[in-house]
C-alpha cells in the first residue's frame, strides 16, 4: 500500500530515525557475535540465522553463535537485544513481528525505535494445506467445506500477533468463511498439529511445512507468494485460486540495538548481504523454499515503515483484536 493508513502515529512513521548514531567505533568485532532468535527452535527464523551466521563468522574473524530466546510473541528475545550494549556484538534476526508488535502490544522497550536496522535477508511464503483426511484438494473446495460446516473446521497457525494470523483473518473475510483458530507459538508447532491430525487445516510458512508436503503427510492447496515457488511448482498461488492480488510473505532481517555506530552497522550490513549472496546460504534457503531478499540498512528502514502502514490497514480491515 502506498498511502498512509488513518491513525498511524507520527512516532510510528518515525521508526528508526536517529537510531543509528555516527559515534566512532573501536575495531569491530572484538569478541563473539551473538544473534538472538526470538522464535521457537526448528523454524524458519532459526534456519536463516544459522545459515547467515555460519557464513558470517569467517568474514568477521569471530565466532557467531545463535541464541534462541522464544516466547511472549517474540517480545522476550526482542527485549534482550533492545537492552544489549550498542556495539554490534548482539544482533537479532527479526521477522514481521518487528513491525507488528508496536501496533498490537504495550512493549517493555521503545518499539521499533529500540533497534537499528542492519539488513533484510530473506522472505518466505505461507502455505494453505490440509491433513490428508480432509476431503479437499483446492482452496475452492476448502471454502465450500467451510461454508457447509460453519465453525467446524479447525486451523492451526501462529500467534494472534503474527502476520500469518492476519493473512488467515483476511482470507476468511474475503472468502466469507469462518474456521476455528488454534494458536501455536510458531509454524513448526502448527505443522506438527496438522500432521498429527489434531487440527485439519494449516496456515504456516512454506519452509516449516515443506518436508511434510514432500512426504505426503500434508496436502498443499495454495501458497501466498506473488508467484509460484520453485520448491512446489505444482501448487498454485492464492491469487490463482480466486483471490487476485492476495499475497502474504514473511520477511526476515537483522537488527542491532539503537545507537550502534554507523561504521559497525555498515560492516555488518556488507558482510550479511555478502553471506546471503553466497552459494552455501542460497542452497540452504532453497531446500525449504526460503527466498533471498537482500536490502541494506537504509532500504530495510524504508521497507519496515511501509510494512507498518500495510499491517495497520489490515488490522483495521479485519477489525483484529489481540486475543
Amino acid at each position: 500500500m502506498n498511502h498512509r493508513a488513518p491513525g498511524l502515529t507520527g512516532a510510528c512513521l518515525g521508526v528508526f530515525v536517529g537510531a543509528i548514531t555516527p559515534a566512532p567505533a573501536a575495531e569491530f568485532p572484538t569478541k563473539t557475535v551473538r544473534i538472538v532468535v526470538p522464535n521457537p527452535p526448528g523454524g524458519t527464523v532459526e534456519l536463516v540465522a544459522r545459515a547467515v551466521g555460519q557464513a558470517l563468522s569467517p568474514s568477521l574473524g569471530q565466532n557467531v553463535i545463535i541464541d534462541l530466546r522464544p516466547g511472549g510473541n517474540n517480545i522476550i528475545g526482542s527485549e534482550i537485544v533492545a537492552r544489549a550494549p550498542a556495539d554490534g556484538h548482539t544482533l537479532m534476526v527479526a521477522g514481521t513481528h518487528l513491525a507488528l508488535n508496536p501496533l498490537l502490544h504495550k512493549l517493555p522497550y521503545d518499539g521499533l525505535n529500540a533497534f537499528a536496522p542492519v539488513a533484510r535477508l530473506a522472505f518466505n511464503a505461507n502455505i494453505f494445506a490440509v491433513h490428508p483426511s480432509v476431503p479437499v484438494k483446492t482452496v475452492r473446495e476448502l471454502i465450500v467445506l467451510a461454508r457447509t460446516k460453519p465453525s467446524e473446521l479447525n486451523y492451526a497457525s501462529s500467534t494472534s500477533s503474527s502476520a500469518i494470523y492476519l493473512a488467515a483473518l483476511r482470507f476468511q473475510s474475503l472468502a466469507k468463511v469462518r474456521m476455528n483458530y488454534v494458536p501455536y507459538q510458531g509454524g513448526v508447532d502448527a505443522v506438527r498439529s496438522v500432521v498429527g491430525g489434531h487440527t485439519g487445516v494449516l496456515i504456516a510458512p512454506v519452509s516449516d511445512a515443506a518436508p511434510f508436503v514432500a512426504a505426503g503427510r500434508l496436502r498443499p492447496l495454495a501458497v501466498t507468494s506473488p508467484q509460484r515457488i520453485e520448491l512446489m511448482k505444482e501448487v498454485p498461488t492464492l491469487a490463482e485460486s480466486g483471490f487476485p492480488g492476495f499475497q502474504a510473505v514473511q520477511w526476515l532481517g537483522a537488527v542491532a540495538p539503537a545507537g550502534t555506530p554507523k561504521s559497525v552497522i555498515a560492516r555488518l550490513s556488507t558482510e550479511m548481504l555478502r553471506a546471503v549472496a553466497s552459494p552455501e546460504v542460497r542452497t540452504a534457503f532453497s531446500r525449504v523454499g526460503v527466498q533471498p531478499a537482500p536490502m541494506d540498512a537504509e532500504q530495510f528502514t524504508t521497507f519496515v515503515r511501509g510494512e507498518m502502514i500495510t499491517f495497520q490497514a489490515i488490522i483495521r480491515e479485519t477489525n483484529h483484536k489481540v486475543q
